[in-house]
């Protein structure tokens, strides 16, 4: 059985214009942070009912501002949530291509690993009256499978 899910070519000239986007990219996203897991478990999230709460208080704010004490960062979080609506557009063009790329991969993999099992078939077959014996042995060892755990001896 063959198998061609996914060709894909890339020049020189088009890997280096690649690289010269993302390397750009990252210049101008440079504000972007990267949080420990730990942090983003505890931080508060808002999620799509919450957004709308979210933009509705802070519509009330800009409306009323005597309303807010001046120790509350009203500024911050309009200019943030000003900023989120900037990124989320790029964010999904990000997704998307990184899943069509992660797609890709996937493809291009299964086509290389469809064809290597199609030859080490052969190899098994007809590679020991060919000399190539050692050969189907050293890709056998992909299938060797590690000893065997013994079940848990119960106390």
């Amino acid at each position: 059985m063959t198998q061609n899910i996914a060709t894909l070519n890339l020049t020189d000239a088009q890997l280096a214009a690649v690289d010269a986007a993302l390397t750009e990219l990252e210049t101008q996203l440079a504000g972007l942070i990267a949080l420990p897991a730990t942090q983003k478990r505890g931080l508060r999230k808002m999620g799509e009912k919450s957004e709308a709460f979210c933009r509705q208080a802070l519509r009330v704010l800009e409306q009323n501002p005597q309303l807010v004490p001046p120790n509350v960062l009203a500024a911050d979080a309009i200019g943030d949530l000003a900023a989120i609506d900037k990124l989320r557009p790029r964010m999904t063009r990000l997704s998307r291509l990184s899943e069509r790329a992660s797609d890709t991969d996937i493809a291009l993999g299964s086509d290389v690993m469809t064809t290597a099992l199609q030859v080490y078939g052969l190899l098994k077959l007809t590679g020991a009256g060919e000399g190539l014996e050692a050969m189907r042995r050293d890709l056998g060892t992909r299938f060797e499978r590690g000893p065997k755990m013994a079940p848990p001896k119960a106390a």
